[in-house]
């Protein structure tokens, strides 16, 4: 068994926690991780790229970037950066962005183009991350907001992803985190 995910978003946006949560939930449930990250431009606005790969015992990963067309999960902490990696998305992957844009760019096409795009997909989700982080309590916590929504397509349990999260932000309102990421297990 193996599971290829990209992580995708603008920098300022916490791409680069959901990407140790979810490696080091994988670790701690007893898989093999390798995990690449680009930052390119995030200090000022600029895409954020991390690609994850977990797999089992059996199965071997020959290299840490996810080949084009075999991702099975993208998480896109903002729609249009979600469709940016869509040619790394496999035929049966799905791809759970949050629905809120980033608008850092003149030319930023319409939000509803950008919607409708998402959800023709076959496996999508577009989340209302913002409000799901502003109800836990905790309105940067929108990338639990999306870990939690993306966790049923990602072969770690639940729980393991839970006890990641407090003691990844044990000293970063553990609480608020870990509501915000059930708000987005709940929504998916």
């Amino acid at each position: 068994m193996k599971c290829d995910c990209i992580l995708a978003g603008v920098g300022g946006q916490g791409v680069l926690s959901v990407a140790a949560i979810m490696a080091h939930a994988a670790v701690n449930a007893g898989f093999t991780v390798r995990q690449s990250e680009v930052h390119g431009m995030a200090q000022r606005g600029g895409a954020v790229l991390s690609h994850l790969r977990i797999s089992d015992t059996h199965t071997r990963i020959a290299c840490d970037l996810v080949p084009r067309g075999a991702a099975d999960l993208i998480v896109s902490m903002e729609p249009l950066e979600s469709l940016r990696y869509l040619p790394w998305l496999s035929p049966e992957g799905a791809l759970v962005t949050a629905s809120e844009p980033f608008v850092n760019i003149p030319d930023y096409p319409e939000t509803d183009r950008i919607r409708a795009a998402v959800l023709g997909l076959p496996r999508s989700r577009l989340v209302e991350a913002a409000a799901l982080a502003k109800e836990a309590g905790l309105v940067k916590a929108v990338n639990m907001v999306m870990v939690g929504a993306a966790s049923p397509w990602f072969p770690v349990e639940a729980a393991v992803l839970e006890q990641t999260i407090s003691a990844l932000f044990a000293a970063k309102n553990p609480e608020a985190n870990l509501k915000a990421f059930r708000a987005g297990r709940d929504s998916a």
